[in-house]
């Protein structure tokens, strides 16, 4: 995939997200916002032309954007994007206040990774 489709999916998957969590799947609604976590840094990372073909890689390319760009938000967005994921497959995080909270977190970092793709443009 390029960089635009990676970022039409990460915006597609952060609506889709919130469907799914609205109707009620929880676990579909978590593995949608991963998915738009990991699209976004995908193509920040093709952007950089930094390695992203792992999970260890894509984790090493949000430290390096939270370092050049001076924002752990970053790093933050990113670990709730990953519970979201291991939640996909164990069910362990329940709706509520954390759970929105850690939503919203994504959805930031989604969105901040984004606009600073489009600001490279």
């Amino acid at each position: 995939m390029r960089i635009d489709e990676h970022t039409r999916t990460a915006r597609r998957f952060l609506v889709a997200a919130d469907s799914e969590l609205a109707s009620g799947d929880v676990l579909q609604g978590c593995e949608k916002l991963w998915g738009a976590a990991s699209h976004a840094i995908i193509a920040m990372a093709q952007r950089r032309r930094w390695r992203y073909g792992s999970h260890t890689a894509i984790r090493a390319a949000v430290r390096a954007l939270a370092n050049e760009v001076g924002d752990d938000a970053l790093i933050a967005g990113f670990k709730a994007a990953e519970r979201f994921h291991a939640n996909f497959y164990h069910g362990f995080m329940e709706m509520g206040v954390e759970f929105d909270r850690a939503r919203r977190r994504v959805h930031n970092f989604v969105n901040r990774i984004l606009a600073l793709i489009d600001a490279d443009n």
